[in-house]
């Protein structure tokens, strides 16, 4: 892939593989399958612009696993691969690992 940097608040996120089987185990075509609303963070902007010239940086770091809206974001394709570009207020969670997420229910 080649070096992308998104403006600002954006984030490039890599979709997540979508589910190709029930688990009751019947097959779904790819006709029917939903896009997944999720994916990993492979690029960050500097982060959000205030009012007042300073930047805020952004809440998710590089590789972080993250859920955003079914019509969120644009879709791009860099180098063949599929992407979606996303506005850090359009991130709905962060998705944490059970071992390394703290008892505050913080995440990562």
């Amino acid at each position: 892939m080649s070096k992308i940097k998104p403006m600002f608040d954006r984030v490039l996120v890599k979709r997540t593989e979508s589910e190709t089987t029930t688990p009751g185990g019947i097959i779904i075509p790819d006709s029917a399958q939903d896009k997944t609303q999720s994916g990993l963070v492979k690029a960050i902007g500097e982060g959000k612009l205030l009012a007042d010239g300073k930047i805020r940086p952004v809440g998710v770091s590089l590789g972080s696993k993250v859920l955003f809206g079914k019509y969120s974001g644009t879709e791009v394709t860099i180098d063949g691969e599929d992407f979606v570009i996303l506005r850090e207020d359009e991130l709905l969670a962060e998705l944490c690992d059970a071992k390394a997420s703290s008892s505050k229910g913080a995440c990562c």
